[in-house]
């Protein structure tokens, strides 16, 4: 299990230091749509949406705005714009490698911003499936106040976990197929564990450690440039970070 939430954890401590509220409002929206798009747009039978929709509340996202994405994602509602999915791939200063979840209206556009803003930051966009290989796609739940491990390990099993990682004193990460997720979050809901979470994330098999500052400042960068582009949903890499380096490289 060791460095399956490293990059969680950056990212958690990056949010501290540079929110971003309405790039957050677009995501989430756009989280919305695609949910409603893949499954049904009802979110009572549907997980997906379901924590989309839970999701863009506790940021705040109005109710109106939240039935515009669903009903966009169902086709009963048209600005002009169809959004497609797309995943690049690429690699960070010192080869670490970057996977992109996009949502785009033109992916040419898409890839030439993605391209300028690796370039600029001593990276490059691959081709498909370059840096792929080293991620596994999973379902995580995140757990707080957990009091009891042991306790915490047997409704996990029962939930058809795989695995799981404390990350900090009281809170833990816990791993599923992308299918049992669901069944996951209800297990440890059921079982009386505060899920604060449920999501899918790409996990590397393997993990690039960066103890160089310049180095260190340059890959921040490179993410926060990726996460500024309106199309980029997610951005998720292979490099491990101490709290102490992520710190020193955002003075």
């Amino acid at each position: 299990m060791a460095g399956h939430s490293k990059w969680a954890n950056i990212k958690r401590q990056k949010a501290v230091v540079d929110a971003k509220k309405g790039k957050t409002f677009t995501q989430l929206s756009r989280a919305i749509i695609v949910a409603a798009r893949n499954g049904i747009p009802d979110p009572a039978g549907n997980f997906q949406l379901r924590t989309a929709i839970d999701k863009a509340k506790a940021a705040g996202i109005p109710n109106d705005n939240i039935e515009r994405a669903i009903a966009k994602g169902a086709g009963t509602f048209t600005d002009g714009a169809s959004l497609e999915e797309i995943r690049y791939e690429g690699y960070g200063p010192g080869g670490v490698a970057v996977l992109i979840e996009a949502l785009t209206d033109n992916r040419n556009r898409t890839a030439a911003d993605l391209r300028a803003a690796f370039s600029k930051n001593g990276g490059n966009l691959g081709e498909t499936g370059c840096v792929g290989w080293m991620f596994e796609h999973k379902g995580v739940c995140l757990v707080d106040n957990v009091m009891d491990e042991e306790q915490l390990l047997e409704a996990s099993l029962e939930g058809s976990a795989e695995s799981y990682e404390m990350t900090e004193e009281q809170t833990a990460e816990v791993f599923t197929s992308i299918a049992d997720l669901e069944t996951l979050n209800q297990t440890l809901k059921a079982q009386g564990f505060e899920v604060n979470d449920a999501e899918l994330r790409w996990i590397p098999s393997n993990n690039v450690e960066v103890t160089d500052l310049d180095q260190a400042r340059l890959l921040l960068k490179l993410i926060d440039s990726l996460e500024g582009l309106d199309d980029v949903q997610n951005v998720t890499t292979n490099f491990e970070m101490s709290e102490e380096l992520i710190t020193a490289s955002m003075t």
